[in-house]
């Protein structure tokens, strides 16, 4: 398929939605562990793809079985009202709608107009994990991703820790992009500790960080998700009471108790004074475990952590 030019009309800046959809096709596959593929895409409107990077969220929509991609609007220059591409994707028979996922990006090179997804693969069992381990290059997804012209561009990242010198970020294996994203985006002036909890001792993922971060790998292999990272946390927590007192919160807090099934965990704050900031994502009851852990059992203020719920341990993601 021949690729549309990339010359565009004019659109203020501040009209011109946060983020569009690519038509993106796959320029490499890289084996980076033994559950994660490193996917490089190319596109020529990538030269205007946003570089905030961190943990922003983007969306992947995937091919029909049939190996076809409906437009959303991707080869066009003005592309339209705000999400004006999930409009028409929700709006699609259920035959005809490409199954969507949200990932984040691990690196972007407008100049060579490639942008970088890191997949963890857990077999066939989801249909992002089942297209990733069957691409090669040449395929083509497409993918919504931030405008760079957009002065709204930023949107979809939750990593907030405005001027907190005190970092730490926990995850497991389908928050290890964002997290690894982010450790090579901060300054080496912070304080950082980041737990990650991979499948196995093969899925430690190489890093380009300061040598004062602190990044423990915690390969799960035949537990369940969760029961690595949370013990770490906690241990972290009691060993730094200092942090943890000077975190805490001034005032009473009500926390929602929510029910991860039926609810979707997530909140993302504004940056609030102080100098702790904790980052957690990951399957969405070990994340509400962790958050009670800070902000229920150590009173650390809710205004400075940060909690997704990636996803839930037998549900597929709630796409709308």
């Amino acid at each position: 398929m021949t690729a549309a030019p990339t010359t565009d009309v004019a659109l203020d800046v501040d009209t011109r939605p946060s983020h569009r959809p690519y038509r993106a096709t796959v320029q490499s596959v890289t084996r980076l562990a033994q559950n994660y593929l490193r996917i490089t895409f190319t596109c020529p409107r990538f030269e205007h793809f946003g570089t905030h990077r961190l943990d922003q969220r983007i969306k992947l929509l995937l091919p029909l079985p049939d190996g076809t991609l409906a437009d959303l609007g991707c080869d066009s220059a003005d592309p339209g009202e705000p999400y004006g591409w999930y409009a028409e994707w929700r709006d699609l028979p259920q035959d005809r709608r490409s199954p969507m996922r949200t990932y984040t990006v691990r690196a972007v090179d407008t100049a060579a107009r490639t942008v970088t997804i890191d997949f963890v693969c857990h077999g066939d069992t989801g249909p992002a994990s089942r297209w990733a381990r069957r691409a090669v290059p040449g395929d083509q997804i497409l993918i919504s991703g931030p405008d760079s012209r957009s002065d709204t561009c930023h949107l979809g990242i939750d990593f907030k820790p405005g001027t907190a010198e005190h970092l730490l970020l926990a995850g497991d294996e389908t928050a290890a992009p964002a997290i690894c994203a982010i450790l090579e985006m901060l300054p080496a002036t912070r304080d950082v500790h980041a737990f990650i909890e991979v499948p196995s001792d093969g899925d430690v993922l190489p890093l380009d960080i300061p040598d004062s971060f602190q990044v423990t790998w915690l390969p799960r292999n035949h537990d369940r998700v969760g029961e690595r990272v949370i013990p770490a946390v906690t241990q972290w927590l009691d060993e730094h009471p200092e942090i943890v007192a000077a975190a805490a919160s001034p005032r009473p807090q009500v926390v929602e108790d929510l029910d991860v099934d039926t609810q979707i965990l997530w909140d993302s704050p504004e940056p609030a004074p102080g100098e702790f900031y904790a980052w957690l994502a990951g399957e969405s009851a070990v994340i509400k475990t962790m958050r009670r852990a800070l902000v229920t059992a150590r009173s650390i203020d809710r205004r400075r952590v940060a909690f997704m719920g990636y996803w839930r341990d037998g549900q597929s993601e709630r796409t709308g």
